[in-house]
Protein backbone atom coordinates (compact mmCIF):
# COMPACT_ATOMS: atom_id res chain seq x y z
CA UNK A 1 0.00 0.00 0.00
CA UNK A 2 1.51 3.33 -1.02
CA UNK A 3 2.39 5.63 1.82
CA UNK A 4 2.02 9.35 1.31
CA UNK A 5 3.95 11.74 3.47
CA UNK A 6 1.76 13.96 5.65
CA UNK A 7 1.20 17.52 4.59
CA UNK A 8 3.58 19.93 6.24
CA UNK A 9 2.08 21.81 9.19
CA UNK A 10 0.54 25.18 8.40
CA UNK A 11 0.41 28.29 10.56
CA UNK A 12 -2.99 29.51 11.77
CA UNK A 13 -5.16 30.81 8.94
CA UNK A 14 -5.76 34.09 10.79
CA UNK A 15 -2.02 34.76 10.87
CA UNK A 16 -1.71 34.12 7.13
CA UNK A 17 -4.74 36.29 6.45
CA UNK A 18 -3.37 39.17 8.53
CA UNK A 19 0.00 39.00 6.78
CA UNK A 20 -1.55 38.81 3.29
CA UNK A 21 -3.79 41.83 3.90
CA UNK A 22 -1.00 43.91 5.46
CA UNK A 23 1.41 42.98 2.66
CA UNK A 24 -1.10 43.66 -0.10
CA UNK A 25 -2.30 46.96 1.36
CA UNK A 26 1.11 48.08 2.64
CA UNK A 27 -0.27 48.99 6.04
CA UNK A 28 -1.24 47.30 9.31
CA UNK A 29 -3.99 49.88 9.89
CA UNK A 30 -5.55 49.37 6.45
CA UNK A 31 -5.37 45.60 6.91
CA UNK A 32 -7.12 45.96 10.27
CA UNK A 33 -9.86 48.04 8.65
CA UNK A 34 -10.39 45.48 5.87
CA UNK A 35 -10.53 42.47 8.20
CA UNK A 36 -12.45 44.24 10.96
CA UNK A 37 -9.97 43.94 13.83
CA UNK A 38 -7.59 46.30 15.60
CA UNK A 39 -4.18 47.28 14.30
CA UNK A 40 -2.66 45.63 17.36
CA UNK A 41 -4.36 42.34 16.45
CA UNK A 42 -2.81 42.46 12.97
CA UNK A 43 0.63 43.12 14.44
CA UNK A 44 0.21 40.23 16.89
CA UNK A 45 -0.83 37.80 14.15
CA UNK A 46 2.15 38.85 12.02
CA UNK A 47 4.48 38.23 14.97
CA UNK A 48 2.95 34.76 15.42
CA UNK A 49 3.58 34.00 11.75
CA UNK A 50 7.15 35.29 11.93
CA UNK A 51 7.76 33.07 14.98
CA UNK A 52 6.29 30.05 13.18
CA UNK A 53 8.44 30.66 10.09
CA UNK A 54 11.55 31.72 11.97
CA UNK A 55 12.09 34.79 9.79
CA UNK A 56 11.18 38.44 9.60
CA UNK A 57 8.41 39.43 7.21
CA UNK A 58 8.26 43.19 7.81
CA UNK A 59 10.91 45.79 8.51
CA UNK A 60 9.55 48.16 11.13
CA UNK A 61 10.20 51.74 9.99
CA UNK A 62 9.60 55.11 11.68
CA UNK A 63 6.80 55.69 9.16
CA UNK A 64 5.05 52.35 8.73
CA UNK A 65 6.41 48.99 7.62
CA UNK A 66 8.10 47.49 4.55
CA UNK A 67 8.19 43.91 3.29
CA UNK A 68 11.40 41.93 3.47
CA UNK A 69 12.67 40.31 0.28
CA UNK A 70 11.32 36.89 1.26
CA UNK A 71 7.91 38.34 2.04
CA UNK A 72 7.81 40.22 -1.25
CA UNK A 73 8.42 36.97 -3.10
CA UNK A 74 5.74 35.05 -1.20
CA UNK A 75 3.01 37.70 -1.16
CA UNK A 76 1.65 37.26 -4.76
CA UNK A 77 1.35 33.48 -4.34
CA UNK A 78 -0.34 33.82 -0.97
CA UNK A 79 -2.79 36.40 -2.37
CA UNK A 80 -3.57 34.07 -5.27
CA UNK A 81 -4.19 31.24 -2.79
CA UNK A 82 -6.63 33.37 -0.76
CA UNK A 83 -8.37 34.46 -3.96
CA UNK A 84 -8.75 30.82 -4.99
CA UNK A 85 -10.05 29.92 -1.53
CA UNK A 86 -12.57 32.78 -1.61
CA UNK A 87 -13.72 31.76 -5.08
CA UNK A 88 -14.18 28.15 -4.00
CA UNK A 89 -16.26 29.20 -0.98
CA UNK A 90 -18.29 31.55 -3.19
CA UNK A 91 -19.00 28.74 -5.66
CA UNK A 92 -20.08 26.44 -2.83
CA UNK A 93 -22.48 29.08 -1.55
CA UNK A 94 -23.69 29.91 -5.07
CA UNK A 95 -24.68 26.29 -5.65
CA UNK A 96 -27.34 26.67 -2.95
CA UNK A 97 -30.40 28.20 -4.62
CA UNK A 98 -31.92 29.17 -1.27
CA UNK A 99 -29.11 31.45 -0.13
CA UNK A 100 -29.55 35.21 0.06
CA UNK A 101 -28.73 37.29 -2.99
CA UNK A 102 -26.26 39.97 -1.87
CA UNK A 103 -26.66 43.45 -3.34
CA UNK A 104 -24.00 46.06 -2.61
CA UNK A 105 -24.73 49.71 -3.38
CA UNK A 106 -23.62 53.28 -2.87
CA UNK A 107 -25.46 54.48 0.27
CA UNK A 108 -27.65 57.00 -1.58
CA UNK A 109 -28.57 54.39 -4.21
CA UNK A 110 -29.38 51.84 -1.50
CA UNK A 111 -31.58 54.33 0.37
CA UNK A 112 -33.26 56.27 -2.42
CA UNK A 113 -33.23 54.08 -5.52
CA UNK A 114 -33.17 50.49 -4.33
CA UNK A 115 -35.15 50.71 -1.08
CA UNK A 116 -38.36 52.07 -2.69
CA UNK A 117 -38.27 49.17 -5.16
CA UNK A 118 -37.72 46.47 -2.54
CA UNK A 119 -41.37 45.80 -1.67
CA UNK A 120 -42.25 45.16 -5.33
CA UNK A 121 -39.05 43.18 -5.81
CA UNK A 122 -39.91 40.94 -2.86
CA UNK A 123 -43.43 40.44 -4.22
CA UNK A 124 -41.92 39.42 -7.55
CA UNK A 125 -39.54 36.96 -5.82
CA UNK A 126 -41.33 35.94 -2.60
CA UNK A 127 -39.07 32.93 -1.99
CA UNK A 128 -35.81 34.86 -2.47
CA UNK A 129 -33.90 36.31 0.49
CA UNK A 130 -32.16 39.57 -0.40
CA UNK A 131 -29.30 41.07 1.59
CA UNK A 132 -28.28 44.72 1.03
CA UNK A 133 -25.09 46.40 2.16
CA UNK A 134 -23.94 49.98 1.58
CA UNK A 135 -20.39 50.76 0.46
CA UNK A 136 -18.71 54.01 -0.52
CA UNK A 137 -16.60 52.38 -3.24
CA UNK A 138 -17.42 49.63 -5.77
CA UNK A 139 -16.41 46.18 -4.48
CA UNK A 140 -13.04 44.89 -5.59
CA UNK A 141 -14.50 41.53 -6.53
CA UNK A 142 -11.82 39.23 -5.23
CA UNK A 143 -12.02 40.43 -1.65
CA UNK A 144 -15.69 41.41 -1.43
CA UNK A 145 -18.52 38.89 -1.54
CA UNK A 146 -21.48 40.14 -3.58
CA UNK A 147 -23.82 39.06 -6.36
CA UNK A 148 -24.79 42.45 -7.73
CA UNK A 149 -23.53 45.99 -7.10
CA UNK A 150 -25.10 49.36 -7.95
CA UNK A 151 -22.89 52.42 -8.37
CA UNK A 152 -22.59 55.57 -10.46
CA UNK A 153 -19.74 55.18 -12.96
CA UNK A 154 -18.53 57.53 -15.67
CA UNK A 155 -17.07 54.66 -17.68
CA UNK A 156 -18.80 51.35 -16.90
CA UNK A 157 -16.69 48.24 -17.66
CA UNK A 158 -17.62 46.06 -20.60
CA UNK A 159 -19.15 43.34 -18.42
CA UNK A 160 -21.39 45.79 -16.50
CA UNK A 161 -24.96 46.85 -17.26
CA UNK A 162 -25.48 50.62 -17.45
CA UNK A 163 -29.07 51.73 -16.82
CA UNK A 164 -28.71 55.11 -18.51
CA UNK A 165 -27.06 58.46 -17.91
CA UNK A 166 -28.33 60.48 -15.00
CA UNK A 167 -29.08 64.22 -14.99
CA UNK A 168 -28.81 67.07 -12.50
CA UNK A 169 -31.61 69.54 -11.80
CA UNK A 170 -32.48 71.94 -8.96
CA UNK A 171 -35.30 70.71 -6.71
CA UNK A 172 -37.03 72.25 -3.72
CA UNK A 173 -40.24 72.29 -1.74
CA UNK A 174 -43.24 73.73 -3.64
CA UNK A 175 -43.53 76.77 -1.36
CA UNK A 176 -39.93 77.73 -1.99
CA UNK A 177 -40.27 77.32 -5.76
CA UNK A 178 -42.79 80.17 -5.94
CA UNK A 179 -39.96 82.64 -5.33
CA UNK A 180 -37.83 81.27 -8.17
CA UNK A 181 -38.46 82.61 -11.68
CA UNK A 182 -34.99 82.39 -13.22
CA UNK A 183 -31.71 80.77 -12.10
CA UNK A 184 -30.52 84.23 -11.03
CA UNK A 185 -33.08 84.10 -8.20
CA UNK A 186 -30.94 81.42 -6.55
CA UNK A 187 -28.74 84.27 -5.30
CA UNK A 188 -31.21 84.78 -2.47
CA UNK A 189 -31.61 81.10 -1.59
CA UNK A 190 -29.71 78.54 0.47
CA UNK A 191 -27.94 76.00 -1.73
CA UNK A 192 -27.86 72.46 -0.32
CA UNK A 193 -24.89 70.20 -1.12
CA UNK A 194 -23.96 66.56 -0.97
CA UNK A 195 -20.35 66.41 0.29
CA UNK A 196 -19.21 64.02 -2.45
CA UNK A 197 -20.83 65.99 -5.28
CA UNK A 198 -20.14 69.46 -3.93
CA UNK A 199 -18.98 70.77 -7.32
CA UNK A 200 -22.32 69.96 -8.99
CA UNK A 201 -23.86 73.38 -8.29
CA UNK A 202 -20.97 75.13 -10.02
CA UNK A 203 -21.35 72.82 -13.02
CA UNK A 204 -25.09 73.47 -13.30
CA UNK A 205 -24.74 77.24 -12.95
CA UNK A 206 -22.16 77.26 -15.75
CA UNK A 207 -24.52 75.13 -17.83
CA UNK A 208 -27.28 77.75 -17.57
CA UNK A 209 -24.79 80.64 -17.97
CA UNK A 210 -25.65 82.15 -14.60
CA UNK A 211 -22.88 84.15 -12.94
CA UNK A 212 -22.44 86.08 -9.72
CA UNK A 213 -23.73 83.30 -7.46
CA UNK A 214 -21.41 81.68 -4.92
CA UNK A 215 -21.88 78.02 -5.87
CA UNK A 216 -20.04 76.84 -2.76
CA UNK A 217 -22.19 78.50 -0.13
CA UNK A 218 -24.72 76.61 1.91
CA UNK A 219 -24.59 73.53 4.13
CA UNK A 220 -22.94 70.28 3.03
CA UNK A 221 -24.22 66.84 4.05
CA UNK A 222 -22.22 63.64 4.32
CA UNK A 223 -25.26 61.62 3.20
CA UNK A 224 -27.34 62.51 0.17
CA UNK A 225 -30.47 61.43 2.04
CA UNK A 226 -29.82 64.15 4.66
CA UNK A 227 -29.54 66.82 1.97
CA UNK A 228 -32.76 65.51 0.45
CA UNK A 229 -34.52 65.69 3.84
CA UNK A 230 -33.40 69.32 4.16
CA UNK A 231 -34.86 70.10 0.73
CA UNK A 232 -38.14 68.36 1.62
CA UNK A 233 -38.30 70.47 4.77
CA UNK A 234 -37.91 73.71 2.82
CA UNK A 235 -34.40 74.47 4.07
CA UNK A 236 -33.06 75.29 0.62
CA UNK A 237 -32.60 74.20 -2.97
CA UNK A 238 -30.84 70.91 -3.71
CA UNK A 239 -29.21 70.01 -7.00
CA UNK A 240 -30.89 66.67 -7.37
CA UNK A 241 -30.00 63.58 -9.33
CA UNK A 242 -33.08 62.60 -11.31
CA UNK A 243 -32.54 58.91 -10.56
CA UNK A 244 -32.78 59.65 -6.83
CA UNK A 245 -35.41 62.41 -6.67
CA UNK A 246 -37.83 61.14 -9.34
CA UNK A 247 -40.35 59.67 -6.82
CA UNK A 248 -40.48 62.96 -4.91
CA UNK A 249 -41.10 64.91 -8.12
CA UNK A 250 -43.78 62.42 -9.15
CA UNK A 251 -45.78 62.82 -5.92
CA UNK A 252 -45.28 66.58 -5.68
CA UNK A 253 -43.26 66.68 -2.48
CA UNK A 254 -40.48 68.30 -4.51
CA UNK A 255 -40.68 70.42 -7.65
CA UNK A 256 -38.10 71.64 -10.11
CA UNK A 257 -38.36 75.42 -10.58
CA UNK A 258 -36.38 75.42 -13.84
CA UNK A 259 -36.52 73.23 -16.94
CA UNK A 260 -32.75 73.07 -17.45
CA UNK A 261 -31.15 69.69 -16.75
CA UNK A 262 -27.46 68.88 -16.99
CA UNK A 263 -26.21 65.37 -17.88
CA UNK A 264 -24.34 64.17 -14.82
CA UNK A 265 -21.56 62.50 -16.78
CA UNK A 266 -22.07 59.12 -15.15
CA UNK A 267 -24.49 56.21 -15.26
CA UNK A 268 -26.29 54.12 -12.69
CA UNK A 269 -24.47 50.85 -13.29
CA UNK A 270 -24.92 47.22 -12.27
CA UNK A 271 -21.63 45.47 -11.56
CA UNK A 272 -21.07 41.73 -11.22
CA UNK A 273 -18.33 39.60 -9.61
CA UNK A 274 -15.47 38.99 -12.05
CA UNK A 275 -15.40 35.23 -11.50
CA UNK A 276 -17.22 32.31 -9.95
CA UNK A 277 -20.69 30.90 -10.29
CA UNK A 278 -23.48 33.52 -10.25
CA UNK A 279 -26.40 33.24 -7.86
CA UNK A 280 -29.05 31.00 -9.49
CA UNK A 281 -31.62 33.85 -9.40
CA UNK A 282 -29.31 36.73 -10.29
CA UNK A 283 -30.27 36.98 -13.97
CA UNK A 284 -33.97 37.22 -13.03
CA UNK A 285 -33.32 39.96 -10.49
CA UNK A 286 -31.12 41.91 -12.91
CA UNK A 287 -33.85 41.76 -15.58
CA UNK A 288 -36.46 42.95 -13.04
CA UNK A 289 -34.34 45.88 -11.85
CA UNK A 290 -33.55 46.89 -15.43
CA UNK A 291 -37.26 46.84 -16.31
CA UNK A 292 -38.08 48.95 -13.24
CA UNK A 293 -35.23 51.46 -13.50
Amino acid sequence: MPVRPPRPPLPPLNALRAFEAAARLGSFSRAAEEIGVTQGAIAQQVRHLEAFLGLTLFRRLPQGVALTEAAQEARPRLSAAFDALALTVHDLKASHAGRALVITALPCIAQLWLSPRLPALQRAFPDLAISISAMEEPPAGRHDSFDLALFYLAKPPADALALGEDSLLPVCAPALARALRTPADLAGQTLLHDAVWRSDWARWLRHVSTHGIDAGRGPSYSLYALALDAALGGAGVLLGRRSLVAPYLADGRLVTPFIDELPSGDRLTMLFPPAGKPHPRRAEVVAWLEAHS
